[in-house]
């Protein structure tokens, strides 16, 4: 059997953007909600102080840090969040200037998850912030051909490119988005779908591996889960699935906060269910943590109101990490999730808790729970698959 592939999900909102700067001022980037953070009650762990500093991921020089650190830990792949609204691309600077532009680039591998969410504005929210949505995750089939041949041209054909089972891993995070943008209909979005595989095929590049991110609870606002997964992942032509965090399936029992070693117990449980509920592959996912008041406004009080006023989790220590490692690399041995991948949350995601980058209080902890429980995994080829 080779070698599972740990795939982690990387935010790239640590740069300035031009949506950002017009959203929120000059030079903005999301640093600023963890600088801002601080104890919304008695035992709450905030704020959270990077280690390296709050450097901006565009920089060569600074992704390039953060690739040797993932390399080095048996990290495979980072799968950016990416964005494309309909008046286009948002946040691409983490990938295009700093990741592509790294010296050690072809160290990881890399791919995409489509973050088509609604984008709300929760940098910070307001306990009343329900209607104030910045950016409609619905795009139209010209939007979507336009997003896609954008893909095509600038980062599929890239040596280091993930590729699983032979195809390019390609992830959509909010399929319900998607449909209802092209009109609502399973057909239009099949033969939208159908369409992009033929345009990867025309380039030269051979096949995609369409990936589904799937929950059954609502995080953000806006977001609808997939009734029935099985159809509509058939119907679409999917090759496989897999989740972006541990609350998408099962709420948070208490509040303001819940331990993690019972939290991880329970989203461990979803490992066999899922495997055995969907038809398509069902790759394992691992949360670190999850403390989404960093969003909040904080002078407001931090009720159970809804996200990111949730339930936070703490004990999420690094050795309570690896212990969630060991459990995943144990079901993953059974040999029944093919290809052998985990995905991660998160390389990055400071302001909803969950991040392997070093803090001051743990440094590189949680690298190191990846490595010893994984081992250092290094680039083989081009386009090395697994499987």
């Amino acid at each position: 059997m080779k070698q599972t592939e740990v795939a982690v999900y990387y935010f790239p909102n640590y740069h300035p953007d031009p949506l950002s700067e017009q959203w929120h001022g000059q030079g903005w980037t999301e640093w600023e909600l963890v600088k801002a953070a601080r104890p919304r009650f008695q035992g709450h762990d905030q704020p959270k102080i990077p280690m390296w500093g709050y450097e901006d991921e565009s920089d060569p020089a600074i992704m390039a840090k953060k690739i040797q650190a993932a390399a080095d830990h048996g990290i495979s792949s980072f799968i950016f969040d990416w964005y494309w609204y309909e008046n286009g691309p948002f946040l691409h600077g983490a990938l295009e200037r700093g990741f592509l532009n790294a010296v050690n680039s072809q160290e990881l591998k890399f791919s995409l998850m489509w973050a088509n969410h609604d984008w709300y504005d929760i940098q910070p929210a307001p306990r009343n912030f329900r209607n104030n949505l910045a950016a409609s995750g619905k795009v139209t089939e010209e939007q979507f051909i336009a997003a896609t041949d954008y893909m095509i041209t600038h980062y599929f054909h890239q040596p280091n490119y993930w590729r699983v089972d032979g195809g390019l891993y390609f992830s959509i995070y909010e399929l319900m988005n998607l449909i209802e943008g092209l009109g609502g209909s399973y057909e239009e979005t099949k033969r939208v779908l159908v369409d992009f595989r033929t345009r990867v095929r025309n380039a030269g590049l051979g096949e995609l591996h369409l990936n589904a991110i799937v929950w059954g609870v609502q995080n953000l606002p806006g977001e609808k889960a997939i009734e029935d997964v099985n159809k509509v992942l058939e119907d679409l032509g999917f090759d496989s699935i897999t989740s972006y965090v541990w609350i998408h399936h099962n709420a948070i029992p208490h509040f303001p906060m819940s331990d993690y070693s019972l939290y991880r117990e329970l989203s461990m449980k979803d490992f066999e269910r899922f495997t055995n509920e969907y038809e398509l592959p069902y790759f394992p996912n691992v949360s670190m943590g999850w403390d989404s008041s960093p969003r909040t406004v904080q002078t407001d009080v931090y009720d159970c109101v809804g996200y990111p006023y949730t339930p936070i989790l703490v004990g999420n220590t690094p050795q309570q990490f690896e212990k969630a490692l060991w459990e995943a690399k144990t079901f993953l041995d059974k040999g029944v999730t093919r290809p052998s991948i985990l995905t991660i949350n998160s390389w990055n995601e400071w302001t909803e808790g969950s991040y392997l980058e070093p803090d001051t209080r743990y440094g590189m902890k949680y690298l190191e729970a990846i490595r010893d429980v994984f081992g250092v995994k290094r680039m083989e080829g081009s386009q090395t698959e697994v499987g």
